[in-house]
């Protein structure tokens, strides 16, 4: 049997020593994986909870257009996010077109002039920069009177919180906590300690609102942030709640007075949540949640054994391959463009969708450097979809993540280092 398996990834341009380099790696990740199974079949076990509670029937699938009015589906389908999240209300909408999107609403929405925004770990992902003016850009908070401090972690990634209570003051209005570690190379947050920053921030103020960019972090752990006090949880449906089946959208969950005011912000004062066509896409939202849990697994499998693959070959790998995970993201250090470039290259033929394609860094919008991305996804950037991308700027690391199965995960990360093999960047024990 090993031997037929050996011979399909031959076939498929893996050799025979990077094949049997990445078999003896995963038959020592047995334990780990039955523990991520675990965790996955108790969120499973959470989501179809949620199913059967707010009663899903095949009605919630139909399509509506125009105003959107009376949308049964899609206002069972805010039911369903709200309990399976243990939110007060929740926002899921085609219209929000990716996370970066859903995080400003979320912003713009609760944040009002003479306001500030605090950051408490750290500055926020790239694409927000121009969002909150960090950068200038038509239509930021700051042209609209909404101040931006920032508060980083401290050199053990743990939150400052004296730097936090010294820099809360009477213009604080809301506090930003991104769980994902973005283009940085820092420790993912995990569901704890956010619920102790929370904790802490409200004993300070019990009236600041505390969001979280909530990004590649779902169904990762067996709580969410808004288990532990975040008042709005943002995140995208092409990412993990959307299971790969999501074509398009983004959600917000939270306190339901937060949560209706980002509607308002979505689509008209007064309309708010009554309209938004869902256009088809209801069983493909429904469906894709229902599966998240199980593909979340199977993409933090693919980035425990691409941890352990590079990290053995002397690349740093953040995080490393034995500590917890709190969310999919793996971080690869190659110290050289050419590194980041060829395992991107490996990544993008992997991918059953544009194999043939060579990736190339571009300026891409909303970004300080040239990015290279790879996925050849079925959804367009779709990140719960094998891919990996990352600046083109030191210290050259590159951000691996996704993958619908663990299989194709694995496969992808052994076409990367395939790639980087024959390129001389990376050799293998004993090499």
């Amino acid at each position: 049997m090993n031997e037929n398996l050996e011979a399909m990834y031959k076939s498929l341009g893996i050799s025979e020593k990077v094949f049997a380099y990445g078999q003896r790696i995963e038959e020592e990740l047995k334990e780990r994986f039955a523990f991520i199974d675990e965790s996955a079949q108790y969120n499973q076990l959470k989501v179809l909870h949620a199913m059967q509670k707010c009663r899903v029937s095949d009605i919630h699938f139909a399509s509506t257009s125009g105003y959107g009015y009376n949308d049964l589906g899609r206002d069972t389908l805010e039911e369903v996010y709200a309990e399976a999240f243990h939110a007060e209300a929740a926002l899921v909408r085609p219209q929000i077109t990716c996370g970066t999107h859903a995080l400003s609403v979320a912003l713009a929405a609760n944040l009002r002039p003479g306001d500030e925004l605090l950051a408490i770990s750290g500055k926020p992902y790239d694409t927000l920069e121009e969002v909150i003016g960090i950068r200038p850009s038509n239509g930021s908070l700051a042209e609209y009177g909404v101040t931006y401090r920032q508060v980083d972690l401290l050199p053990d990634d743990r939150f400052d919180l004296e730097g936090i209570r010294a820099a809360i003051n009477e213009r604080t209005k809301m506090v930003h906590i991104q769980r994902s570690k973005g283009y940085q190379t820092r420790r993912t947050l995990s569901v704890e300690e956010i619920g102790k920053a929370i904790a802490y921030v409200k004993s300070l103020n019990p009236g600041l609102i505390c969001m979280v960019d909530n990004c590649y972090g779902e169904f990762v752990e067996r709580t969410e942030p808004s288990d532990v006090g975040a008042d709005l949880c943002v995140g995208s449906l092409i990412k993990n709640p959307g299971g790969g089946l999501a074509p398009t959208g983004g959600y917000i969950v939270g306190k339901k007075a937060y949560v209706e005011n980002c509607a308002f912000r979505l689509t008209s004062p007064g309309l708010g949540k009554e309209v938004g066509a869902t256009m088809g896409v209801m069983q493909s939202f429904y469906q894709g949640f229902f599966l998240a849990p199980t593909v979340t697994a199977g993409a933090l499998k693919g980035a425990v054994f691409a941890a352990n693959v590079y990290e053995r070959l002397g690349f740093d790998v953040l995080p490393d391959g034995q500590e917890s995970r709190h969310d999919i993201i793996q971080a690869i250090t190659f110290g050289t463009p050419e590194g980041v470039i060829a395992f991107c290259r490996g990544i993008q033929a992997a991918a059953p969708v544009d194999s043939f394609v060579e990736p190339e860094p571009w300026a891409m919008p909303g970004y300080d450097s040239d990015v290279i991305m790879a996925a050849g996804a079925f959804v367009q950037g779709s990140s719960i979809e094998l891919s990996a991308d990352g600046p083109i700027k030191p210290p050259y690391a590159v951000y691996f993540q996704g993958g619908l199965t663990y299989e194709h995960a694995k496969f992808g990360i052994l076409m990367s280092l395939q790639k980087l093999r024959e390129a001389g960047i990376a050799k293998l024990p004993g090499e």
